[in-house]
């Protein structure tokens, strides 16, 4: 059980910075399309936040074309090239996902006033 504990945290990224729920993100992502490689990024709201260790993953929620496109991401997955939180939310909840219902101002997250 140790030498698996061991190979997991091996891989562990701790270059990213954690998002937490409720945060306006935008998530560099590595595509490969056929033979070449690009960066795309998806922005949208923190939604959820799920598992722990390598297993740990978030939903990233945006609106696209007025449809609701949400994207589970894997936070340790080599794919990512970075995370950058834009906006920090202020929420009482670990999951947000009533904004699925909601549309234009009424699913916005109110931001969060960090003293420094």
């Amino acid at each position: 059980m140790d030498i698996l504990k061991s190979i997991e945290q091996e891989q562990l990224r701790t270059d990213l910075t954690k998002p937490d729920v409720g945060d306006f993100v935008k998530v560099h992502l590595n595509v490969i399309e056929g033979n070449r490689k690009r960066v795309q990024v998806f922005e949208g709201t923190v939604i959820a936040l799920q598992g722990t260790g390598h297993k740990e993953t978030f939903t990233v929620r945006r609106l696209s074309y007025g449809v609701g496109v949400e994207r589970v991401l894997p936070l340790h997955s080599p794919k990512i090239n970075k995370i950058e939180i834009m906006r920090k939310g202020r929420v009482r909840r670990a999951k947000l996902f009533y904004l699925r219902d909601r549309v234009g101002k009424a699913a916005r997250v109110k931001e969060k006033i960090v003293s420094k």
